[in-house]
């Protein structure tokens, strides 16, 4: 089963750096381990680039292994410098806990939690890292990692020009301790994270070999960067990053990221993001390159995250918010549905007032002159929330008005406009 699962990983693309791969597929195949992967609180939400570890993690999980999954309470206030060029702004104590909370949510999403088996776990790295003094930081683990060493990794070594502070330059030590401490009280033998974390991996075992007498067996595996097939860099929107918090991206938004898949990166997201078999991802690759219109690995893919994050409930709103707007039969959606799906077009603000149709199209920007708004309405081309207005004297007043707020106004078959009262 063990080796089905490295395979899995590797045909999954999931496979970039590991300390001892031989050794880790042995101690695999002789029992269940522990394994895991950390995440600092840097934000009260994780994004999409986060979660690859994290699915990764899980992969080990349905195959019988024990996830711990840690928060970086400690980790999270000093930051770590790995992909930056700056030091990071630190946040309060109170600001850290309110981000644990948060993604500890988004965790439970994707693992089962048990307290036995191999049911997840959450621990907290201040539980540990809090109680140790100065003192005993410098004199237990400081003398265990030569400068020379740490200077050596790339996170530290990129910053040299730049400047680094002590207390960034100390991250990958106290990582390191974290690694030992699940080590001891764990027995966890492996640690799963990104490519930007192969440096802090390779310290915590370098602190687990030098603070045991015994052979250990420990191992440190990373996930490469998920890129698209131009090169550029994966998770980003024009809007920003693609949140897992549905109030910062919503579950249609989430949708519709996965469901805009190009078609040369979809089958690649299939097998990193999803838990789709081998023979399901082959078929859906069949079908892109045969009938690629159809979009069935889209939105496989668009179905399989949006119900992972957000549920069943709000794949059902996204799916049905998507055939509203490609249909154009707007009567289908609630008013907040609506303000989600169209957050994005072009908006407006005019007085709450009783307005003729052509006067408002004209104000608003949506026709160029009264002229044309005349023709616009006149030919079918208008509709207000949905409904086709054709009548010239047809007055826009408060039963259009959503929430008593808003309108969403459609010329022709897909611009949108939102027009906000005030």
């Amino acid at each position: 089963m063990t080796n089905e699962l490295l395979q899995d990983l590797e045909w999954r693309g999931l496979l970039y750096q590991q300390t001892d791969a031989e050794g880790m597929a042995k101690l695999l195949d002789e029992q269940s381990v522990s394994l895991y992967c950390g995440v600092d609180p840097t934000a009260d939400s994780m994004h999409i680039g986060h979660i690859v570890p994290l699915l990764t993690l899980r992969r080990f999980q349905k195959a019988g292994h024990r996830p711990i999954l840690l928060v970086g309470g400690a980790t999270g206030m000093i930051g770590d410098p790995s992909g930056r060029s700056e030091e990071r702004q630190l946040q309060t104590v109170e600001q850290i806990d309110k981000n644990v909370q948060g993604i500890r949510s988004q965790l439970e999403r994707i693992f089962e939690f048990a307290e036995d088996g191999n049911g997840a776990q959450l621990v907290n790295n201040r539980d540990w890292i809090g109680n140790i003094n100065t003192i005993e930081f410098l004199r237990d683990y400081g003398k265990l990692i030569n400068v020379n060493y740490m200077l050596a990794k790339d996170t530290i070594a990129s910053r040299l020009d730049t400047g680094i502070s002590f207390t960034e330059f100390a991250y990958t030590l106290i990582q390191g301790i974290d690694y030992n401490h699940l080590y001891n009280h764990y027995n966890c033998r492996i640690q799963v994270g990104g490519s930007d974390q192969w440096g802090n991996i390779t310290t915590g075992l370098e602190v687990i070999r030098k603070t045991h007498e015994e052979e250990t067996k420990a191992f440190g595996i990373t996930i490469p960067l998920v890129t698209k097939a131009d090169g550029t860099k994966f998770g980003k929107t024009a809007g920003g990053a693609v949140w897992l918090d549905a109030k910062k991206t919503s579950p249609y938004e989430f949708y519709q990221f996965w469901i805009n898949a190009a078609d040369a990166d979809v089958i690649k997201y299939l097998k990193i993001f999803t838990f789709l078999s081998r023979e399901e991802i082959e078929a859906l690759a069949v079908s892109v390159e045969e009938e690629p219109h159809l979009r069935k690995a889209q939105k496989a893919l668009a179905e399989e995250m949006t119900r992972l994050i957000h549920g069943q409930e709000a794949l059902e709103q996204a799916i049905r918010i998507t055939a509203a707007l490609f249909s154009g039969d707007l009567k289908a959606l609630s008013a907040e549905e609506m303000k989600d799906a169209f957050k994005d077009v072009p908006s407006i603000e005019m007085a709450k007032e009783d307005k003729n149709i052509v006067d408002l199209l004209v104000e608003a920007g949506i026709s160029s002159s009264k002229r044309q708004a005349r023709e616009d309405v006149s030919n079918g081309a208008i509709s207000v929330n949905g409904e086709k207005v054709t009548d010239l004297e047809y007055v826009v007043d408060a039963k259009d008005r959503l929430e008593d707020a808003f309108s969403i106004v459609r010329r022709g078959k897909k611009k949108y406009h939102m027009v906000k009262f005030v």
